[in-house]
């Protein structure tokens, strides 16, 4: 891989965020950004989507799962909602979703897995159009 300067890092950073969080989601992180996090922002920019994420060794679709399953393991369920998202844009489906969280009870812990079904359930339901309200009428006898 051909060494990068600071800044080109930063926008091959932005380009990858923007395509696996969506717009909508970075730009409220732009907007959101303070004279405390902009230091941090624009580490994450720069190590996280322009480095690791820019990496030829592993396609998108297999960075989303290892993070899914990471995410599990740490019980970090506000990045984990972001995640699952942002899978559907790296071509991740629901099935594959649900095989990591499979996996990750035996690896990560039952609590942990079953927290993120729950998650990973509204997620989809957000994605769907559909509200708790309106899954759980449809679902009663």
């Amino acid at each position: 891989m051909t060494p990068m300067d600071e800044n080109k890092r930063y926008q091959q950073g932005m380009k990858i965020r923007r395509a696996v969080l969506g717009d909508e989601h970075v730009d409220r992180a732009v907007a959101a950004t303070t004279d405390f996090n902009r230091d941090f922002q624009d580490f994450i920019t720069r190590s996280a989507w322009g480095e690791i994420w820019a990496r030829p060794g592993l396609p998108r679709h297999t960075r989303s799962l290892l993070t899914l399953a990471m995410m599990v393991a740490l019980n970090r369920s506000e990045e984990f909602r972001l995640h699952v998202k942002a899978a559907f844009n790296n071509g991740v489906t629901r099935d594959q979703i649900k095989e990591v969280l499979l996996h990750s009870a035996i690896y990560c812990g039952v609590p942990a897995a079953n927290s993120a079904f729950h998650i990973a359930a509204d997620v989809f339901r957000e994605m769907d159009g559909e509200t708790k309200s309106n899954s759980k009428k449809r679902r009663r006898p």
